[in-house]
């Protein structure tokens, strides 16, 4: 048989596996049926990966890695090249060989045997990398799985890799975003929060989701002081990410805890870190609450083009009404909070309901009656909403107990409700909607005085057109 093959190429692409060691054995061994059959001196892998394209070279002498890119285009439309695909419709790559002087039918049909070859070797290299990837990973994140983590826990204990430290991180109101603007929302937060852990961990340690929401660090030779600056490089790496991504915001719950010798057990450990971090979490609640606020308003107002105004307005008219009504200030602090979350229900209503410019059929209208309670089902996802979650369920609720979804009447609705229900209603009517224009203040003030006593508590109406008529005339004083 002629020879006069300069090279033997391959080139796959896998997205997101790696195959530590597998290459080498594979390519050899075309190096070698290569060599033998063709006298090709060159073997050469070019491989696209999350990392960038990456350049492989075995084979006879040692030939320096060429430029990928320039090494495909030179070569993909010379008719001297054979190429194969590898896999169904190429889904392993292509497979090809350069020949000055054409090719023979006995060396295409050796050709079509080896690259058929090489797509059984990748396919089985493939799957096995898959279950071995899959058996210590968590596939959404990328880092190790809980099942790894407790064997190096267990491995740790016998070693003599003290001191030890172990991080915990909780995903903070995981559960409330996935209710509210769905898992694949929840899944972003995920792998964010996975990759300012690895961002800050590095090689330092082993770092693994053990939990929905639950990751963990473990730094083996690692005293406190340099576990204590890890976490701190985690938590600027969140900062870092929220900075970056203000629409995706997400905050770590973070414990800590160190063992100094093998006495120590380092699942006691864990429950040390644990402990830990639920304290920060609990600190840290009331200082959270105002992201996760934004981050729901937000994601209302990209699905409702007149939620974020209309949220404003109701909460200034609402406070309004409620200094009048004379509310303590912790009433005020939560009919605030209520005024921003009242209309979270409606992340589960769908689009094309909330923005059609049409009137509602009555199908129509029963889904948007049931943001009340979806509402109020978000609210309890969350520790920092739960206490709103039934104010939020009552804010479509009627005096006379014609509304909403309970049917409530009277003083069994919460008061803050009722505030919000008459600022609410107020907004609306003055406000341009899709199907239909605004109302004058004159005339959402007249429609307020006639629901008086049937979908309105009939004293904080009263009020509410005393507290509107005042800070009208002072605009008008201002004005002149």
């Amino acid at each position: 048989m002629e020879s006069g093959f300069a090279e033997l190429a391959v080139l796959y692409e896998i997205s997101t596996w790696e195959f530590p060691g597998s290459e080498e054995k594979l390519f050899r061994e075309l190096v070698d049926k290569a060599s033998r059959l063709f006298g090709s001196r060159r073997v050469v892998l070019i491989r696209n990966c999350t990392g960038g394209r990456k350049c492989y070279s075995w084979g006879l002498g040692n030939l320096a890695p060429v430029n990928c890119q320039d090494y495909i285009e030179q070569r993909r439309t010379r008719p001297d090249v054979y190429i194969r695909e590898l896999g169904e419709n190429g889904s392993l790559g292509s497979i090809y060989l350069e020949k000055r002087k054409g090719f023979k039918p006995c060396e295409l049909r050796l050709l079509d045997i080896l690259a058929k070859r090489a797509g059984e070797l990748l396919r089985l290299y493939y799957r096995e990398f898959q279950l071995q990837y899959i058996s210590t990973h968590d596939v959404l994140t990328g880092l190790y799985n809980r099942s790894y983590f407790e064997e190096e826990l267990r491995r740790l204990e016998k070693s003599d890799s003290y001191p030890v430290s172990i991080i915990l991180c909780d995903l903070d109101n995981l559960k409330l975003v996935n209710d509210a603007l769905g898992h694949e929302r929840g899944d972003e937060l995920l792998r964010c929060a996975a990759g300012a852990i690895s961002q800050a961990v590095k090689e330092k340690g082993v770092a693994a989701r053990i939990g929905g929401d639950e990751f963990v660090v473990l730094l083996p030779r690692t005293s406190r002081i340099e576990a204590e600056e890890i976490a701190q490089k985690i938590i600027e790496a969140v900062e870092e990410a929220n900075t970056k991504n203000p629409d995706l915001l997400f905050r770590l719950s973070i414990g800590m805890a160190t063992a100094d010798g093998a006495g120590c057990s380092l699942w006691d450990l864990c429950k040390e870190a644990d402990d830990m971090m639920y304290r920060d979490k609990l600190a840290r609640g009331k200082n959270y609450r105002g992201a996760v606020i934004q981050v729901l308003k937000a994601a209302l107002a990209a699905k409702d083009f007149v939620a974020e105004g209309h949220t404003e307005r109701v909460k200034q008219f609402a406070c309004l009404l409620g200094e009048a009504a004379g509310l303590s200030w912790a009433e005020m602090d939560s009919l605030q909070l209520l005024a921003d979350i009242h209309d979270i229900g409606k992340l589960g209503v769908p689009e094309h309901i909330l923005l059609k410019k049409g009137p509602l059929s009555s199908r129509e209208w029963e889904e948007i009656k049931r943001h009340p309670e979806i509402g109020y089902r978000i609210a309890l996802s969350s520790p920092e909403l739960a206490p709103l979650a039934e104010l939020i369920r009552q804010h479509h609720e009627w005096w006379n107990g014609e509304g909403y979804p309970q049917g409530l009447r009277g003083e069994q609705i919460h008061i803050l409700s009722r505030i919000v229900a008459i600022a609410d209603a107020y907004d609306a009517m003055t406000s341009s909607r899709p199907y239909r224009k605004a109302f004058s203040s004159e005339e959402a003030l007249a429609e307020i005085k006639r629901a008086a006593g049937t979908q309105f508590d009939p004293i904080l109406a009263k009020t509410f057109l005393q507290v509107v008529e005042r800070s009208r005339g002072k605009a008008l004083s201002k004005s002149t």
